[in-house]
C-alpha cells in the first residue's frame, strides 16, 4: 500500500509522546469537526458532545500506536466519529421501556388447556370403569410403561393373559371414548 501524506503526522507523533502543546492543538484543531459531523448526525447538542469527546479521548489514546502512511489520522478520526454515531442511533431505536411489549402468548390456547383437562378427566373415568385386571394391565403397559413381559409377570399371569386383557380394556375404551375421536377426526 502506498504511503499516505498526512498533515497532521507530526501532531500524532507529539501527542504520543505526551506533548500537553500538542493535545491542546489537536484539540482545537479536531474537536470542532468531530462535534459538528456529531451534531448533523445526531441532531442533538448533548449527544453531539459526547460524541465529539469520546472520539478526541479515543484519538489520545491511539496516538502512541499510530502508523503514519497507512491512512491520514483525520479519516480515521472521522470514522471513530461516524461509528460513535451509528452506535447512538442504533440506541435510539431500540427504545427502553419500563415493561417488556404486550406480546401474543404462544403456548396453547387457555381453551385448549380446559380441553386436555377435560379429555383427561373423560380418560380417568372411562379407566375408572374397566373391570380391575384390564385397567391394571393399561397402566402397567401405558401409563407406567412396562413391557408386556414385565407387566405379566408382575400380575403374575401369561404374557398371552395379558395381551388379552390389554386388547379388550383398548377395545372397551375406544367405545367409551368414541365421541372424542370423531371430534378429533372433525379438527384435521
Amino acid at each position: 500500500m502506498a504511503n499516505v501524506a498526512d498533515p497532521d503526522e507530526d501532531l500524532v507523533r507529539r501527542v504520543g509522546q505526551g506533548d500537553p502543546a500538542a493535545i491542546q492543538a489537536m484539540v482545537a484543531r479536531k474537536l470542532p469537526r468531530m462535534l459538528a459531523l456529531a451534531q448533523r448526525m445526531l441532531n442533538d447538542p448533548v449527544e453531539a458532545e459526547d460524541v465529539a469527546q469520546e472520539a478526541m479521548l479515543r484519538a489520545w489514546k491511539q496516538a502512541p500506536r499510530w502508523t503514519p502512511g497507512q491512512a491520514r489520522f483525520d479519516t480515521w478520526l472521522h470514522r471513530v466519529g461516524l461509528n460513535l454515531c451509528y452506535d447512538r442511533l442504533r440506541r435510539r431505536r431500540e427504545v427502553p421501556t419500563d415493561s417488556p411489549p404486550d406480546r401474543p402468548d404462544e403456548g396453547p390456547a387457555p381453551d385448549r388447556g380446559l380441553i386436555a383437562a377435560d379429555t383427561a378427566h373423560r380418560v380417568d373415568a372411562a379407566l375408572a370403569a374397566l373391570p380391575e385386571r384390564q385397567r391394571e394391565a393399561i397402566v402397567l403397559c401405558h401409563y407406567q410403561e412396562l413391557t408386556n413381559i414385565e407387566a405379566a409377570a408382575l400380575m403374575a399371569i401369561s404374557v398371552e393373559a395379558l395381551e388379552s386383557l390389554l386388547s379388550r380394556g383398548r377395545r372397551a375404551l375406544r367405545l367409551s371414548l368414541a365421541d372424542l375421536r370423531s371430534g378429533a377426526d372433525g379438527e384435521s
